[in-house]
């Protein structure tokens, strides 16, 4: 499926929209390598991300972008493309986070989410859970990252009492 394919657009969606199962895939995010070195530089100063020249010499025998600035281009995907801005509350965490793949200059990622879970919350009705899994995807369809957030979203339709 498609961006396109979920029944109603993002900023009409609520937990309810997301049905488990379902299998997303969207988003284009070039990276180019001043961003890989700018980023570095700034929160993961290592050779590998911010010295081209050191990096030919090191284990990926050229410049890679830090883990922790792919994870940065897949929330800009995540949220310009998946998760309602309305409807989202926070996330309590994010599981099994993996970094399977270097990513290199000129490297073009997408996302492929699949829902797992959404689930209403018992306690606070007007809300629930969504859980979901990311596959960070470039050009070849190699995987980049995974991992498994989850999101508290509002519902749309408040829960009816029994007998109401």
């Amino acid at each position: 499926m498609a961006a396109s394919d979920f029944t109603v657009p993002i900023n009409q969606r609520w937990l309810e929209d997301f049905v488990p199962g379902a299998v997303y895939e969207f988003g284009h995010a070039e990276v180019n390598e001043d961003e890989i070195i700018d980023f570095a530089r700034r929160f993961d100063p290592q050779p590998m991300h911010t010295d081209k020249q050191a990096a030919t010499q090191g284990p990926f025998a050229g410049l890679i972008a830090s883990g922790w600035h792919t994870a940065g281009l897949m929330m800009r995907l995540f949220v310009d493309h998946f998760l309602p801005g309305h409807a989202s509350l926070a996330s309590p965490g994010i599981d099994e986070l993996r970094w399977t793949r270097p990513v290199r200059p000129g490297d073009v990622l997408r996302l492929r989410v699949t829902v797992l879970e959404a689930n209403r919350s018992r306690s606070r009705p007007d809300r629930g859970m969504l859980r979901t899994s990311i596959e960070v995807l470039n050009q070849h369809g190699e995987t980049v990252m995974t991992l498994k957030p989850m999101n508290l979203l509002r519902c749309r339709a408040p829960v009816m009492e029994a007998g109401a």
